[in-house]
């Protein structure tokens, strides 16, 4: 795979970076404009000058964070400069939106010393309500921070240094309670000594550790107190013991933490620690020890890394998100030790609670508990906004650098929730399922450039194990043209496979032979691949079928009822769609098979949309949409609707549906509240509609995609006795992805249920 370039693309393709600004008043009138601009704005503008802290009542400054930097310590790159650092500050930008529902501007400013620095940064100052410092090298950091912190009175951190510092420390006092030690009694090593590891090394100092007990090592050995020329940060830490290497100091250390380089320990190394050890491994990509090297030489350990891919993930996104968000609620003249040191006891203790299933959902675990693989919040942990946040707000305010004190708790929580449910995660939370069981996947149409990037993305991804259909030469040739490395996935030719012909031929045979073909038609028909595909799904030999880029629905959706059928009890399949809307997740159905669904099929078509909703780990609220309301109209077509959902209330009474109703109602709860208060959506809107027939649906779904309004991903397969997932006519990279994804997802869950 050419990441490099898979890197490139998705940073120019379409509109250039990652963010932009997205108005937030209505803008169409001329009224509005007016309002907006001349002369209307003058209105605000003064109402501030006469008090100047009315800024944060009529402009965006209170939810609006500066990531800034110089670009003098990019990631592992170095001093690449302010330009090629604004990547890197555009996505912090969009983390901080994603997770916190926080509004960044990016500032890449050209200075390196730090009193130019400093200015700049408190020149623009005033239009910010807080500043996440980025990528700025030792020691200037230090005092940048240090002076930028005394000098403003907004809320100003430096997430390199103090990011990683909150979430090891939570981490550690978590390791500390599993393995039964003091803080104030163990022997640390840290290896490293930039940013982060002098303010790793200092909150814990914070938290009760002791600097006799603490050695810390540079690119140049131990620290010393008899070392010439040290800056006063590494100077603090200077130990007196008589320690020169980094063997001597791993001599009965209970903990050592490495934000140094790869691979600088070994197996011999752990080895001389205390019972118990704590190591946390965060150089990244490659870990000062390797996961598996750590567990081979101690069976006792308790380990971290920076990845992913492992437990314990020291990920800064646990952390900084929230911190700023707490800090911007009470409107925080500064992120004080009294904050951080809240956030690291709120993180710790997230990570001691019971894990809401979402959770598990996304991480494919059955029970993740608190223990040696589990003592931080995994990063897609909803909770992380209602626990951090308020800790952090409440620090803040206990502190005396509160400005705005929060009065209602209960409120501020709702809020958060609030805000975390205009963030929508379904795509990162299923794809991280995926990764951690990926299934086979045959694709059927192989043989288009679209599919094979999409498998190659799948594969170096670790979401699925493609299986690709089609013309050997013919692919081999297209993976040729366009630089793709898809490694050793397996390539199968239908029509050169006598050996599955044969055995295909005969199951499709006995599955048919009264039903229009005699064997050797059964055979012949196995040459085309979503025959093949499906009958590969159905004996075991792939976990899920794709097809439908270069096809129409009903060529895929027929070979699959022939060969696979439908589960047991449903007399017909539908097709949902999952719309990625601002205001969350919307899932509508049927948008692609049943033309006009009777009574009793749409009543079907709901069960089947309800349980796949479910299997998301959402609660489906369902509005049965029409272009009536309750009874409005006695058209038949209202009618069937209306039938539908008094035989759902008859026999299912838990499920949460209603209608006959009109789209805008199924949304707007005050709507429903003023004119039809019995309804059961009245207090909380609908994630679900369906449609009364396949005209409505498509249309409703394809002018939403296409009016850029939400993201479609579907069309899901509803009522098949194994996963096929068909794919839009012509569907993009992104949404083949997206749909394998599902059809992995999908298997997973049918095979932990035995269907």
């Amino acid at each position: 795979m050419n990441k490099k370039q898979d890197a490139l693309d998705y940073h120019s393709q379409g509109r250039p970076g990652k963010i932009e600004v997205v108005p937030t008043k209505p803008y169409s009138s001329q009224l509005d404009l007016s309002l907006a601009y001349s002369p209307g704005v003058a209105e605000p503008c003064l109402r501030i000058h006469e008090n100047p802290e009315d800024v944060y009542k009529y402009t965006a400054k209170g939810n609006l964070v500066a990531v800034i930097s110089n670009g003098t310590a990019v990631l592992g790159l170095g001093n690449i400069g302010p330009e090629a650092s604004k990547p890197v500050m555009e996505g912090k930008g969009l983390l901080f939106k994603i997770f916190a529902d926080i509004d960044v501007f990016d500032i890449e400013v050209n200075q390196s010393d730090v009193e130019g620095f400093v200015n700049t940064v408190k020149a623009i100052s005033p239009t910010f309500g807080g500043i996440n410092l980025e990528d700025i090298k030792a020691p200037e950091c230090f005092e940048i921070e240090k002076r930028l912190k005394e000098e403003l009175s907004i809320p100003v951190m430096h997430d390199d240094q103090h990011g990683t510092a909150i979430i090891t420390a939570a981490a550690l006092i978590n390791a500390l309670e599993i393995s039964n030690k003091h803080i104030a009694e163990i022997k640390i090593v840290v290896n490293g000594a930039g940013a982060s590891a002098i303010s790793c090394t200092k909150l814990f100092v914070s938290l009760g550790a002791r600097l006799e007990n603490i050695v810390m090592l540079d690119s140049t050995g131990v620290i010393r107190s008899d070392r010439e020329q040290m800056d006063a940060q590494k100077k603090y830490f200077a130990t007196n013991r008589d320690i020169h290497t980094l063997e001597e100091a791993m001599i009965d250390a209970d903990f050592f933490i490495g934000l140094s380089k790869g691979n600088i320990l070994n197996g011999d190394h752990l080895r001389l620690m205390a019972a118990n050890p704590i190591v946390f491994a965060l150089a990244n990509p490659d870990p000062e020890i390797s996961y598996a090297a750590a567990h081979e030489s101690r069976n006792d350990i308790i380990l971290a890394t920076g990845r992913s891919d492992f437990p314990n993930q020291v990920n800064n996104v646990i952390g900084f998100p929230f911190i700023f968000r707490g800090a911007l609620d009470v409107r925080a003249t500064q992120i004080n030790e009294e904050m951080k040191l809240a956030a690291v006891r709120a993180i710790a203790n997230l990570a001691r609670q019971p894990v809401p299933e979402i959770v598990n959902l996304a991480y494919n675990k059955t029970n993740i508990l608190f223990g040696k693989d589990y003592i931080i919040p995994k990063p897609l942990d909803p909770r992380l906004i209602t626990t951090v946040a308020p800790a952090v707000a409440k620090a803040a305010m206990e502190s005396g650098v509160a400005r705005l004190p929060i009065l209602n708790w209960d409120a501020y929580e709702l809020e958060l929730s609030k805000r975390l449910g205009h963030d929508n995660k379904l795509i990162r939370v299923v794809t991280n399922r995926a990764k951690q069981n990926p299934q086979r996947v045959v694709f059927a149409e192989a043989d288009t450039y679209k599919i094979l990037k999409s498998a190659q993305i799948v594969k170096d991804e670790g979401i699925a194990k493609p299986i690709l259909l089609g013309n050997k030469e013919k692919i081999n040739q297209l993976i040729l043209d366009h630089n793709l490395d898809l490694g050793d996935i397996p390539i199968i030719d239908p029509r050169n496979d006598s050996d599955n012909l044969d055995y295909f031929g005969e199951l499709f045979f006995k599955k048919r032979a009264r039903n229009g073909f005699n064997f050797h038609e059964a055979r012949k028909i196995m040459k085309e691949r979503n025959y093949y595909g499906a009958m590969m799904v159905e004996t075991g030999q792939a976990d899920a079928l794709i097809s439908g880029q270069t096809r129409k629905y009903a060529d895929i959706l027929r070979p699959a009822l022939f060969i696979i059928g439908t589960q047991e009890e449903v007399t017909s399949v539908a097709g949902m769609y999952i719309m990625i809307t601002k205001r969350g997740p919307i899932f509508f159905a049927d948008t692609t098979i049943n033309v006009n669904p009777t009574t009793e099929e749409l009543v079907e078509i709901t069960l089947l949309t309800a349980k796949a909703v479910q299997q998301f780990n959402m609660k489906p609220r369902i509005a049965m949409v029409s272009f009536s309301n309750f009874g409005s109209s006695k058209d038949p077509q209202a009618k069937k609707v209306k039938n539908a959902v008094k035989i759902l209330h008859e026999k299912f009474p838990g499920l949460i549906v209603d209608g006959e109703m009109q789209a805008n109602f199924a949304f707007n709860t005050q709507m429903l509240k003023d004119n039809f208060p019995f309804s059961e959506l009245a207090n909380e809107g609908a994630n679900t509609l369906i449609f009364p027939n396949l005209e409505s649906g498509n249309i409703a779904y394809k002018l939403l995609q296409e009016m850029g309004a939400a993201e479609a991903i579907g069309p899901v397969l509803l009522g098949m006795k194994k996963p096929v997932h068909i794919l839009q006519l012509g569907s993009s990279v992104r949404e083949i992805v997206n749909m394998v994804t599902i059809a992995v997802v999908d298997a997973q869950a049918r095979k932990s249920a035995n269907i």
